[in-house]
């Protein structure tokens, strides 16, 4: 899904969120795995022909279906940065967008756990002038290069300085 640019700007990053939402969400499809699994063994004649076959036909029906949502909805989500503009789009069949205008940027302050710095991911909050509360965009990949990116094209923005060259992520 690419985004639009507007006439005249530059696209500096644009990323998914960090491919750990997607391990996160393995959690359910393995668990109903296990289950599945245990069933299999320690199941005994139920009186209903090929049980144990149609739980674990069932079992990786569910799990197969869970991760191909959790790839869509992961895919389906995008954070952009443009000389201009924070674009965060987000949703499958109805799509979100949210514009944050450079020049309304206030503060942009990152957090990162300790998972997070290890695998390289955290969250950025961008404050806006005018907006209630912090736009938030979490498990951002390189959350210190999105940052530092914001500050330099706030800068810009503010001292009329030509467009910097694009620093390309996960496009």
């Amino acid at each position: 899904m690419t985004s639009q640019l507007l006439p005249g700007e530059t696209l500096i990053l644009k990323d998914h969120p960090h491919w750990i939402v997607v391990v996160k969400s393995l959690a359910v499809p393995i668990v109903l795995l296990i289950v599945a699994v245990v069933v299999d063994f320690t199941a005994a004649n139920t009186g209903i022909e090929h049980f144990r076959l149609i739980v674990t036909l069932g079992a990786i029906a569910i799990a197969g279906l869970w991760l191909i949502v959790v790839w869509i909805r992961w895919q389906s989500t995008s954070y952009t940065l443009t000389d201009q503009r924070i674009k965060i789009e987000t949703g499958v069949f109805g799509r979100q967008s949210k514009m944050i205008p450079i020049d309304r940027i206030q503060d942009c302050t990152t957090k990162q756990s300790l998972v997070g710095r290890m695998l390289g991911y955290g969250r950025v909050e961008v404050d806006a002038a005018g907006a209630q509360g912090a736009e938030v965009l979490d498990h951002l990949p390189s959350p210190g290069v999105f940052r530092d990116q914001v500050f330099v094209q706030t800068e810009r923005r503010r001292t009329g300085a030509s467009s910097v060259q694009p620093h390309l992520s996960g496009v």
